[in-house]
């Protein structure tokens, strides 16, 4: 989760709200591509949950990337939960369970994706390594009990934590034993942003089953292949879900903002201090009768906040954020912004992927969605294998990086970063379809080999 906004400027009425997304739109020119990705943080010796505190705890690595890279602390009261890159734009965050995450700068290119991640990598390893710290890439923590995950000092944290079995059995699993890799894309205008939002809506799925990677609970194999992504169909279905209203007429920066002030928000932020407004509604902080603050106005940081507290397969913000993925090992990462790249900032690729999927009903996209957590590539619709679907996505994909033409020092375009999931797609398998072959056949039953194959 990114960090909190701070801007106090009020807000008062819901054009304002519309106006906050339309600042998103870029010229083609300033087009971006942004990776977020988690990892978890496991003790080398006993492949135990890191704690916040003490000396080999994830305090004490937080503190050792601040002196290491000079980024500036980001604070909660005395614990520091996080760090900035003034300059580069980048940020260190910690999802609730401890779960270390890179939230990358703007980039322009996969190739500069693939650099920020490899130099993030080898910062983090040699403050964790003095520290016995390792970390896993895998969708799900393959072996922690939910009561084992310690849960970080971070107040919008608590107030989650109270409210998510209020709503679905899963949250609490979302929050502290799931790791995902995400990518940020930009767009041009309103009908820009909706196009895309709808093709990368649809296709979820199919990055979902790409990714796959989380097929194990508690040391054993759990009947998923990608768990995490299940996870979100019993977390909270007011923030998550495919949005089968996205694709009806009408839909735009306002629809959204309607769809935003009618899911309930979580906490309102004063200083350094998190006010829990859990189930209450936007609208009446927007109006200045908000229960929990009377006579209080809405800001422009409470509504990215709020904003930043939605879960569905593809958020709006001022970009379009792709969460359907498991995370996984480091080199595999890139894979997904070359993916959604080369589908979504290629204008021949985008028409032909909407041309593909524009006929598929909301009942199809969501059966398709519900089915591919369990089913991977042997998912249909339409009579379809998600498979071939995945193969076609593919060659889209790869026509548009090449299209793109950004090379780098030894003259590859970014279709070279789709290469392991051709790989996979080749095989007809996901990368969770391997990890159980590795668990039933060479690991011996364990998952504990994990640890040691998929840490980065």
């Amino acid at each position: 989760m990114a960090r909190d906004q701070i801007d106090m400027t009020p807000v008062e009425t819901r054009d304002e709200l519309v106006a906050w997304f339309e600042a998103g739109n870029k010229p083609k020119s300033e087009f971006r591509i942004g990776t977020e990705h988690e990892k978890f943080p496991f003790t080398i010796d006993g492949y135990r949950p890191v704690p916040y505190a003490g000396p080999r705890g994830i305090k004490a690595l937080l503190d050792g990337m601040r002196l290491l890279l000079g980024w500036e602390p980001i604070m909660e009261g005395d614990n520091i939960i996080g760090l900035y890159d003034v300059t580069g734009g980048g940020a260190i965050s910690l999802e609730p369970g401890g779960q270390f995450e890179l939230s990358g700068a703007p980039v322009e290119t996969v190739h500069q994706c693939l650099r920020e991640l490899q130099a993030h990598l080898a910062q983090v390893r040699e403050v964790a390594r003095p520290l016995g710290i390792g970390f896993l890439g895998l969708g799900m923590t393959p072996t922690w009990t939910r009561a084992e995950v310690p849960m970080m000092p971070k107040g919008r944290y608590r107030i989650m934590t109270a409210y998510m079995p209020k709503v679905g059995n899963l949250g609490l699993d979302m929050m502290y034993r799931t790791c995902t890799v995400q990518t940020n894309l930009d767009y041009s205008s309103e009908a820009d942003m909706v196009l895309k939002l709808r093709v990368s809506l649809a296709l979820q799925p199919v990055a979902t089953a790409l990714f796959a990677n989380s097929p194990f609970t508690e040391g054993r194999p759990n009947g998923f292949l990608s768990f995490r992504s299940h996870i979100w169909t019993d977390t909270d279905p007011d923030r998550s879900g495919m949005l089968p209203w996205a694709f009806e007429p009408g839909m735009g920066f306002e629809r959204w903002v309607d769809y935003a002030l009618d899911v309930p928000m979580y906490f309102v932020k004063r200083g350094d201090r998190y006010i829990d407004v859990s189930g209450q509604s936007f609208r009446d902080l927007l109006a200045g009768t908000l229960a929990a603050l009377p006579g209080e106005r809405a800001t422009i940081s409470d509504w990215a906040n709020h904003v930043s507290t939605i879960f569905p397969e593809v958020r709006l913000k001022r970009y379009l954020e792709m969460r359907g993925s498991d995370s996984g090992p480091w080199r595999r990462l890139p894979a997904l912004a070359a993916y959604w790249a080369g589908i979504l900032y290629d204008d021949d690729s985008l028409h032909a992927a909407w041309d593909m999927v524009k006929s598929w009903s909301a009942e199809e996209r969501q059966t398709l969605r519900d089915d591919v957590p369990r089913l991977g590539f042997r998912a249909e619709i339409r009579g379809r294998n998600l498979l071939s679907l995945a193969q076609d996505t593919l060659r889209l994909a790869e026509r548009g990086l090449a299209r793109r033409r950004r090379f780098d020092a030894a003259g590859r375009d970014e279709a070279y970063f789709l290469r392991p999931l051709q790989d996979f797609v080749a095989r007809g398998i996901t990368p969770a379809d391997e990890l159980l072959e590795k668990f039933h056949g060479p690991w011996g039953g364990s998952v504990l080999p994990a640890f040691k194959e998929y840490a980065y």
